[in-house]
């Protein structure tokens, strides 16, 4: 039996856009990434903005192809916790809750039986029966992360999601993902809080425009990270 829940080899990540009309420019979102995640470990990934987290969290998730390099998965599940997936803003928080864990591979059957503890853990009895468009930016994201944090996966990526609601709402998000990690699950974690990064993660990955820069203990890399950000 393999300790790794996925395995990256050489991967790189181009995109194409237009410069003019039969002119195309190519941007590399990834460039030559290997690593690996281990089994039941929580791997943070941090860098400035645009150096690749999110595409690399894609590209984890299967939702990106790769133009070079590959990956291997040793897991059967995996989800990416992003808020809002598949919001449809005329339709009811209720039926934006059963659409959007159904996106995150509960069956209908499944994501119904657990509406109800959904609702409660958003703190959104009185209005989940309402439009979405009638939520404000808050309610939005308290619902979002209630329906991904009650998806069961194997390997879970999570996408600037700790910072949601008010505090309150905020401490009772963290402990809710301190549990899931706490239950071995494998995580890979993208936050711009270090200390959270530096708390919750057993590993770092520092990414610099899509080239891993660093990879080790939170201590480490997140020294070196901090005073990258400090001397730039």
């Amino acid at each position: 039996m393999t300790s790794s829940a996925v395995e990256l080899h050489n991967v790189s990540v181009r995109y194409k856009s237009r410069k003019a009309f039969f002119r195309h420019e190519y941007f590399t979102a990834l460039d030559d990434v290997s690593f690996t995640v281990v089994k039941g470990e929580t791997l943070g990934v941090v860098g400035t903005n645009g150096c690749g987290k999110s595409t690399l969290l894609k590209v984890l998730a299967n939702i990106y192809d790769v133009d070079s390099g590959t990956l291997t998965w040793h897991c059967r599940q995996v989800s990416l916790l992003a808020l809002a997936l598949g919001f449809d803003t005329d339709l009811s928080g209720r039926d934006n809750a059963v659409i959007s864990g159904m996106l995150l591979g509960a069956r209908k059957s499944e994501i119904l039986e657990m509406v109800d503890e959904i609702v409660e853990f958003a703190e959104l009895e009185k209005f989940i029966d309402k439009p979405i468009k009638t939520y404000s930016n808050g309610m939005r994201a308290r619902l979002g992360f209630s329906v991904a944090v009650k998806m069961e996966s194997e390997l879970l990526l999570i996408d600037e999601v700790m910072g949601v609601g008010d505090g309150r709402f905020r401490q009772k998000a963290e402990a809710a993902m301190v549990d899931k990690i706490n239950s071995r699950q494998s995580v890979v974690l993208v936050s711009h809080s270090l200390p959270q990064i530096k708390k919750l993660c057993d590993r770092v990955l520092w990414l610099d425009k899509g080239k891993v820069k660093m990879i080790g203990s939170p201590t480490e890399v997140l020294a070196e990270y901090q005073s990258f950000i400090t001397n730039r």
